[in-house]
């Protein structure tokens, strides 16, 4: 077997492609390929597939895994096929790079299976490339996935959102809760962002009126587009959205007490973190601090007495409790916590729904936490359809039909 041969077979090359040139140099750190077509090959016309024979030429490049430590390049000439049954002439398709691209097919799964593991500016350096180019590949191959997804068996939906940049600029991500997968990622976090999940849904196979449960925040524009757009859904304010309100009043109160109580500087960890996850000397300071007579202190109390709620066997029972925390919650004199008490009060349904949904949001916050982590590592995004891109690759389970 010749070198041209071997390179050919490596490629996967079929006739009427051949290998006509090996030009390596060690200097340059490069090997350059050329490829060329045997005389009188036909190819398939890119619209209509018929075959024909080569019209002229153009030639074109693309980057190729490395071989060894070198940069590779395929080179080829590239017939336009005069298609007879088009009456036109088209450049033909090569089979180891997609039209456009710049990249062969395996130097492309090559880029994807980086961008799961480290950032895109990481990636760029590495290969000698500019992060746009691999944006652009990215984008493409997760654009393809998200084209194929079925979203038939999609029921219980969770709704979040996440910073896409400053200046308060948000996408939304709603998530397949049986699945544990991201299905839909859109800018914005108002009540269109609902209405644009409902038709992606339905142009993916689902059905707006199958889902059944939704989880949000207590958002009044996602409130509103569940209402309008997913008509047979019923609300459930998660535990984790709900926690996060009583413990911001809680904080909120300490900020308040911490201008009269020096003892409560650098003391926020200690009332916001679930007691089993303190150290020994953290739980002995907060005791200390519990017993001396502190507005945190009472508010931190309510706090503790809230997440009871959640271990009620049933609704009645729930709805008893949150009767009675409702009322010591609205008589502590402690304003923040007031207004997080009257808060809940005001969504008591869809507080009260957890006993029927029993969803769990958590899967929502770890994939958030991913999202963001892999945001801090990139130093941001620069376009929200990076972000989008990106929140997929994380957390859509896609199948990208890279070629191995």
């Amino acid at each position: 077997m010749t070198q041209q041969e071997l390179f050919a077979a490596a490629l996967g090359l079929e006739a009427p492609w051949i290998i006509e040139n090996l030009v390596f140099s060690a200097a340059d750190k490069r090997l350059d390929i050329h490829i060329g077509f045997e005389r009188g090959g036909l190819f398939p016309c890119p619209k209509c597939g018929v075959l024909g024979k080569a019209y002229d030429t153009i030639e074109d490049t693309w980057r190729h895994l490395n071989f060894f430590q070198h940069a590779a390049f395929l080179h080829a000439r590239v017939p336009r096929v005069d298609c007879g049954s088009c009456h036109t002439i088209r450049k033909t398709e090569v089979p180891w790079a997609r039209p456009g691209s710049g990249f062969t097919l395996l130097f492309e799964a090559f880029l994807m299976a980086l961008a799961q593991e480290m950032p895109v500016r990481a990636i760029a350096d590495l290969i000698g490339e500019q992060d746009t180019r691999v944006w652009r590949v990215i984008r493409h191959y997760v654009r393809l996935a998200v084209a194929k997804r079925d979203l038939s068996e999609v029921k219980s939906v969770g709704v979040d959102e996440t910073a896409s940049r400053r200046g308060h600029r948000y996408i939304s991500l709603f998530f397949d809760l049986a699945e544990k997968r991201l299905v839909f990622a859109t800018p914005g976090k108002d009540a269109s962002t609902i209405a644009r999940f409902a038709e992606d849904l339905e142009a993916h196979g689902g059905r707006r009126a199958q889902v059944k449960e939704v989880a949000i925040d207590m958002s009044a524009a996602f409130i509103k587009g569940v209402e309008s757009h997913l008509p047979e859904a019923e609300i459930t304010f998660d535990r984790f959205h709900l926690t996060k309100i009583i413990n911001e009043a809680v904080d909120q109160v300490r900020r308040e007490e911490v201008v009269s109580s020096e003892v409560l500087k650098k003391t926020r960890y200690l009332w916001l973190t679930n007691p089993k996850k303190l150290t020994r000397s953290q739980r002995r300071r907060l005791s200390s601090l519990t017993t001396q007579g502190l507005k945190t202190a009472r508010a931190y109390h309510i706090r503790l007495a809230f997440q009871e709620f959640f271990g009620k066997p049933n609704r009645e029972e729930g709805e008893t409790f949150l009767n009675q925390w409702y009322f010591w919650a609205t008589h502590s004199r402690l304003e923040p916590i007031i207004q997080a008490a009257r808060t809940i009060k005001n969504h008591w349904d869809g507080v009260l729904n957890w006993f029927s949904s029993r969803i769990n949001t958590g899967l929502l916050e770890g994939f958030n936490s991913l999202i963001q982590a892999a945001k801090a590592r990139a130093r941001g995004y620069r376009t929200d359809e990076n972000l989008i891109a990106m929140s997929y690759l994380i957390a859509g389970r896609l199948n990208l039909g890279l070629p191995t």
